[in-house]
């Protein structure tokens, strides 16, 4: 209790309030489908003294997935969710680079060895020995290898890691794969383009304060997020059913905020929460702006679901 205090006080001392750290863990709580009586419970875990270590890697990708969690407004990065893991390899926010960079991920490693957890954004290229892609001189294809043989569970965030993304789109020339298929290693797959922090988040959570990884589907993806088909759940539904229907985009249709099937919409084909969560805050997601959704929570979207802008 005495930690939760300390934790506490730094969150305070950064400007957030122990009212806001409250309201963000309420919505973790609400996020992993439990009980509001489990909010104290919550609280506790992400304030615990003993965080877990995360040693996250970058393959092939955008740095669109970190960029999502490290712009997340509520809370910011540095103010509680660095009080929840320690984050000890982050090409993105460390401050090493080169060498040393490669020194503190070979320390992390042997350090945590069979006890971090490791997180991946980005797909990794196969092709020809996996030399399209390359990090300190190895390639991502054996730092993959290395790095998941000893960690405690592998969470790939994003398409790309999670099953290839645009780097495995049609023609596939670098013979890019999902961090799964390229190392054999079972993973956690928070799928999204980018996904959602709060996804990524309620996961790490779901593991402190119950000792266990969260249910997956078949698809490797937390049940309390990908549970749930978007159409099934979409705000539009109503017009779907009435037939109203946005024919092309600044119609009447898009102006009355119509059901945009017409327009290419993939929610009877995606499963993700957007509309319980949505993005920026909570504040809104693609469909809520007038936006089909293009299925980006499921693998290998650029090619499955596209044309995008064509009806299903």
């Amino acid at each position: 209790m005495e930690h939760k205090e300390e934790v506490l006080e730094r969150i305070e001392a950064k400007g957030v309030s122990r009212r806001d750290f409250v309201k963000y863990c309420t919505l973790v709580t609400s996020v992993l489908g439990l009980a509001p009586s489990m909010v104290p419970r919550v609280a506790e875990a992400m304030a615990a003294k003993q965080r877990p270590t995360a040693i996250w890697l970058h393959f092939a990708e955008c740095t669109g997935c970190s960029e999502a969690l490290l712009r997340t407004t509520y809370p910011w990065i540095d103010e509680v969710v660095l009080e929840v893991l320690n984050v000890a390899y982050h090409e993105t926010i460390m401050a090493p680079s080169g060498e040393a960079a490669e020194k503190s991920l070979h320390d992390a490693m042997t350090q945590y060895k069979g006890k971090y957890i490791l997180i991946c954004e980005g797909g990794i290229p196969m092709k020809d020995g996996g030399v399209y892609g390359k990090v300190g001189g190895k390639t991502m294809l054996d730092i993959a290898k290395a790095a998941t043989k000893d960690a405690l569970a592998t969470i790939c965030v994003g398409n790309c890691a999670c099953s290839g993304g645009v780097q495995a789109a049609k023609p596939n020339p670098t013979g890019a794969v999902s961090v799964e298929k390229a190392t054999g290693v079972k993973t956690i797959n928070i799928n999204g383009c980018p996904p959602n922090p709060i996804n990524i988040i309620a996961t790490v959570v779901h593991y402190l304060l119950l000792g266990k990884l969260p249910a997956l589907d078949a698809k490797g993806r937390p049940l309390f997020a990908y549970g749930m088909n978007i159409h099934d759940n979409c705000p539009r539904r109503a017009h779907y059913e009435a037939g109203e229907f946005v024919k092309k985009f600044g119609d009447e249709g898009a102006m009355k905020g119509w059901c945009l099937a017409e327009v290419g919409c993939k929610g009877p084909n995606t499963f993700n929460n957007c509309p319980q969560v949505m993005f920026n805050d909570g504040t809104n997601w693609p469909i809520g702006a007038g936006h089909p959704c293009i299925g980006c929570s499921e693998p290998n979207f650029w090619d499955e679901q596209s044309p995008f802008y064509q009806p299903i």
